[in-house]
């Protein structure tokens, strides 16, 4: 395909109009269909309510190409930053185009878009991703000189080969934990007597997991941040379930797991983070907490067909438990970084 005009204008996420989101939308769902084939279509108004109430210590720019009628988005991209506190060397950038208009140099311009944006806030790598569900991706970082820094996997449960017997074996592993430990359980926004703790969990557990390549560090995970992440989510429609374990000697917080549900995707159920102190693992406390879940899943979610789980290649932990269960491969990632100065070098424009 030839003579192809590709104009690109600014798109405003938190306040683009109905008309707007609604291309937008229209575009993801037709980039979803090669992500995730098996997934229904996310509707208009989850789609608003996740741009409209995006946290505000994001920031970033986003440009959608248009086509010569412009009347429908035929290429998006996106950079991000997130002004927590650390990791002032990266941005999170990604490039979209459709099937039809791929390789005739619509990433290249979508590209050299989003460089002045990570040149302004003296940003030095640039962090995206490839999927396994669209190959081609993979030859344009390449061409970037970029490097893989973790490689990754969406793994799939399907609900009618999981063996019921399984988390009942667990379960009687688990009795004697009972003496120790004692089960929670909370349904939507993490109450407020328990936030700072929590986010300390999530800070130390999710900075424990394997990084393998990437050039980044540790996480900062405050209670404000959580709650800007729960504003978000609630507001798209997600709803949320923690079952949590405490130490019966100093009532405190030893791990916990959640999963997350959207009525508009019935048949899907997305597990969330599931973490244990160190100082309590090799205890069986996580075998304990999946298999109560998914046995409360399995009661309360009949509609639930599959869930999935995303995990690093590397952590072996997590992985275990997750094959033990009847997790398969579904989905491949790798993430990929790029210095700025080879986008510069890419594009011509390096001093």
């Amino acid at each position: 395909m030839t003579g192809i005009t590709v104009t690109f204008h600014p798109f405003d996420l938190r306040n683009a109009s109905d008309a707007e989101h609604k291309c937008l939308n229209d575009f993801k769902n037709k980039m979803n269909r090669e992500y995730r084939p098996d997934d229904p279509p996310i509707p208009l108004d989850e789609f608003k309510q996740k741009h409209k109430t995006m946290p505000q210590f994001i920031e970033y720019e986003a440009y959608a190409g248009w086509n010569d009628s412009n009347d429908h988005i035929i290429a998006y991209c996106e950079i991000d930053i997130y002004n927590t506190g650390v990791n002032e060397h990266l941005v999170d950038f990604i490039i979209e185009i459709l099937p039809e208009y791929r390789r005739q140099g619509i990433g290249r311009q979508a590209l050299s878009l989003l460089l002045p944006f990570a040149k302004k806030h003296d940003r030095r790598l640039w962090f995206s991703y490839t999927t396994d569900r669209i190959p081609e991706s993979v030859p344009f970082f390449e061409r970037l000189d970029g490097r893989k820094g973790l490689e990754a996997r969406i793994n799939q449960l399907k609900v009618s080969e999981f063996d019921r017997n399984l988390p009942v074996e667990w379960l009687k592993k688990s009795d004697k934990l009972g003496d120790e430990f004692e089960l929670g359980y909370w349904n939507g926004a993490y109450p407020d007597d328990h936030l700072q703790e929590i986010s300390a969990l999530y800070e130390e557990v999710a900075n424990d997991q394997p990084r393998d390549d990437l050039e980044m560090e540790d996480m900062k995970f405050s209670p404000e941040l959580l709650r800007d992440f729960e504003q978000n989510m609630f507001a798209r429609g997600d709803q949320r379930w923690t079952l949590y374990i405490t130490d019966r000697s100093n009532k405190k917080i030893a791990g916990l797991t959640e999963v997350i549900w959207n009525p508009n995707r019935k048949m899907i159920l997305q597990q969330g983070f599931t973490g244990v102190y160190p100082a309590y693992r090799s205890k069986g406390l996580g075998r304990w907490l999946k298999a109560e879940m998914i046995q409360k899943v399995l009661r309360e979610r009949p509609d639930v067909e599959y869930i999935r789980t995303g995990n690093a290649n590397s952590n072996a932990p997590m992985l275990k438990i997750n094959i033990e269960m009847g997790f398969k491969p579904y989905i491949a990632n790798t993430i990929w970084q790029v210095e700025t100065d080879k986008v510069e070098k890419y594009l011509g424009t390096r001093k």
